[in-house]
């Protein structure tokens, strides 16, 4: 099973060759791609000099935000199965292969890597960034009839036969209770599996604030309960 590891990609000049150099260090049949999203801090110049087969850039004109760029990314992808991969280094790539095993026991049609499950490493936090992603997964859950408990987890692996009947119309952090509410519609089979979790601070980069969760409450019900 060959797999496409989107990465979305703004302002990330610090990080992004970690992130990509941990992801081709993982042991699968796979390809990258990369959206930079009209990043101004140096980003794009650090992806040009990438030199790699395996790897594959997309520049964006302008910040257009990170449902965008996975639209993009998602709409490129050849593999088989397609995981979201932030461009940060809160989650690890090693974890791919636990990601996978559900879809490629033939079991899942798409896995969520859940925050609050299993015994996994987490670095303490925000919490109320913890209460409000609670929050907002009870109310996606009420809304859509799943039992997750990371709704707004970056780890999602879908079928990319899955994502091919799923249009992405959010362009920001909206993208998380869309595609769930999305996915649910579809009566597809769903996993969890337990992730690690190195969140950071927004002195060290963090982006997603207040506002994206008021953002995420409209497209719980713009997406769940006014579409039914």
């Amino acid at each position: 099973m060959k797999l496409t590891v989107v990465i979305p990609v703004y302002n990330e000049r610090d990080t992004v060759l970690r992130v990509v150099d941990a992801v081709k260090e993982v042991d699968l049949e796979k390809e990258i791609i990369i959206v930079d999203d009209g990043s101004t801090d140096g980003t794009r110049e650090i992806l040009a000099a990438i030199a790699d087969p395996e790897v594959r850039v997309i520049l964006h004109d302008r910040n257009r935000g990170k449902g965008a760029a996975l639209r993009t990314g998602f709409a490129a992808a050849e593999g088989d199965a397609v995981i979201v991969q932030d461009a940060d280094l809160e989650y690890d790539p090693r974890e791919y292969p636990r990601l996978l095993r559900p879809i490629m026991e033939g079991k899942a049609d798409v896995v969520y890597g859940s925050r609050f499950i299993g015994g996994e490493q987490h670095r303490v936090l925000f919490f109320w960034h913890m209460i409000g992603n609670k929050v907002l997964t009870l109310l996606s859950n009420m809304m859509t009839d799943l039992n997750l408990t990371d709704m707004e987890s970056c780890y999602k692996v879908f079928r990319r036969d899955v994502l091919r009947r799923i249009t992405i119309e959010e362009n920001r952090f909206g993208f998380e209770p869309e595609i769930t509410a999305k996915i649910a519609k579809l009566r597809v089979r769903i996993y969890e599996v337990g992730i690690s979790y190195a969140g950071r601070t927004y002195r060290e980069g963090k982006k997603i604030g207040w506002k994206d969760g008021i953002s995420a409450l409209r497209c719980i019900f713009k997406y769940s309960l006014l579409r039914r």
